[in-house]
């Protein structure tokens, strides 16, 4: 299991930003490891939530400790998938990840939790419960490219997600043909910027210009909201 605890700040920025950033960017700290020869990497996230729609409620209504459940591939062709569970608790995002190989995420993705009563780590038992008494189902795929920078000081994370689209018809996020739709606008990316303590002041001095709106953004609630704007 794998456990950390930082600040997070979010912010929506146009497509020209982001490749001035990215430009800058890359002169001074390293890109993810990966990273793809095109710059960025594939994310798929398949979010689970209860029959009520607990979490992606009291993300809307701003409620200060909440959490999201999701299973997170990086792409069809990988053979394991991430339970992450990530809380809000103040200024600092708490995230938590069960590494599960792709017959038992498979199994997770069609509502068998009891596979996760396999594994001796408590973080698999705390799912097992909140996802089983809570009725938790899955709700919504998102799927993303992310092109991200690391600083090893103070753990700083870099990173801009684009073409940004969602699926509620199929939850298999080991497949490459997914019924998917767009839920933010192309010319847009979301930029968030992620470290322990403090940001360094160079890297400040970079995203200066471009991370000046903060906003509190969610590709998941993104997802949920346009969808429940469609007629069927």
């Amino acid at each position: 299991m794998y456990e950390v605890l930082r600040q997070e700040n979010k912010y929506l920025i146009s497509l020209s930003d982001f490749y001035q950033c990215k430009s800058l960017l890359e002169r001074v700290i390293e890109p993810d490891k990966h990273t793809l020869e095109n710059n960025y990497y594939n994310v798929c996230s398949l979010y689970f939530d209860s029959i009520d729609d607990k979490d992606y409620t009291e993300k809307l209504d701003g409620v200060e400790i909440r959490r999201k459940i999701r299973l997170r591939n990086y792409g069809a062709h990988n053979d394991f998938a991430l339970l992450e569970m990530k809380q809000k608790q103040g200024n600092y995002q708490k995230k938590r990840s069960l590494r599960l190989g792709k017959e038992d995420a498979s199994r997770l993705i069609k509502g068998d939790y009891s596979i996760l009563l396999k594994y001796t780590a408590p973080f698999a038992l705390e799912c097992y419960a909140i996802m089983s008494m809570q009725c938790y189902r899955p709700a919504t795929v998102v799927r993303y490219k992310r092109t991200a920078f690391i600083a090893k000081e103070n753990k700083i994370r870099i990173t801009f997600d684009h073409d940004v689209v969602a699926s509620e018809s199929d939850f298999n996020i080991f497949s490459n043909s997914l019924n998917l739709f767009p839920v933010l606008d192309p010319y847009m990316v979301i930029l968030e910027v992620k470290y322990n303590g403090f940001l360094l002041s160079y890297i400040k001095d970079i995203l200066n210009p471009y991370a000046n709106s903060q906003i509190s953004v969610s590709k998941y609630c993104l997802a949920r909201k346009i969808s429940k704007h469609f007629v069927f």
